[in-house]
């Protein structure tokens, strides 16, 4: 049996609730290889999720401090969640070498508008929150709201260096088949440009168990539409509990297995120093 590798983590740095050194004594108990942090990169406005402006030297060094002290029984990597806002956000090669980060997990969570000031901010445990943007920015139009997101990915994948592709398909988490359903034409359109271009680029793409274990999602981010795809495509993928707490670091991990073998999908990438490999699932 393969041990556990999660490259997803939040702590109390970012949006996590605890201490980074709790979450890998969790992944010692349950025998882990590897643990990954990836607190969310700083933005240039008031958040509630992000790192706050000067704390990524204090995570850095202690995520490094950990590492050295646990170096016989995990290792560990220390990395951002970084977002990509078009004309907002630090570039991530940039991020990556100011703070000597091991990868870059490039995200979107709040999608550009028309209004220059005005982001729709498609994250968040809030339906409204979603339902609001989708009303106030566009007007109602799932179409536009929905097409805006994955373009943005897109911008990101033409526009900076990373190594993994965050919760692929997190546009349809409050959709709840209300506005739209993924098998629409026009949606898996938008999706099937996506999936062309990271096999273009060579990015990894996560399997996100998120969404499923906190009753937000009824599939995996991404869904198995786009697993099968990426299995065609032979693109890499890494699997991933975006954990906020340190209990959750590998929950849905076993379904999420059988899923990706259900789909075509039958190895896992994961960091080894400085070089990602792939290992059978």
């Amino acid at each position: 049996m393969h041990k556990l590798n999660n490259f997803h983590t939040h702590s109390i740095f970012s949006d996590g609730s605890a201490a980074p050194v709790d979450y890998v004594e969790e992944a010692i108990r349950q025998g882990f290889a590897s643990l990954g942090f990836s607190e969310h990169s700083v933005l240039p406005f008031e958040n509630s999720f992000a790192l706050k402006p000067g704390s990524e030297i204090s995570y850095i060094a202690e995520i490094n401090r950990l590492r050295n002290e646990y170096k016989d029984q995990i290792k560990l990597y220390v990395a951002m969640e970084a977002d990509y806002v078009p004309g907002i956000s630090t570039g991530f090669e940039e991020l990556k070498q100011i703070h000597g980060l091991d990868y870059i997990i490039g995200s979107v969570h709040l999608v550009k508008t028309s209004q220059p000031e005005k982001l729709w901010f498609i994250d968040g445990p809030k339906r409204e929150t979603y339902d609001n943007g989708l009303n106030e920015f566009f007007n109602g139009d799932i179409r536009d709201g929905v097409s805006a997101y994955w373009h943005q990915i897109n911008q990101m994948l033409e526009n900076e260096k990373f190594d993994i592709v965050g919760h692929l398909d997190k546009i349809k988490m409050h959709n709840q088949d209300r506005w739209f359903s993924e098998d629409e034409k026009w949606y898996t359109n938008l999706v099937n440009e996506t999936i062309d271009l990271i096999a273009e680029k060579g990015v990894i793409v996560e399997v996100n168990t998120r969404g499923i274990y906190k009753g937000r999602s009824q599939s995996l981010f991404p869904g198995e539409y786009i697993l099968r795809k990426l299995s065609e495509k032979k693109i890499p993928v890494t699997l991933s509990s975006d954990a906020h707490q340190p209990h959750e670091i590998s929950l849905w991990f076993a379904e999420a297995k059988e899923v990706m073998k259900q789909c075509g999908i039958n190895d896992l990438y994961y960091l080894d120093k400085k070089e990602w490999k792939e290992m059978a699932i």
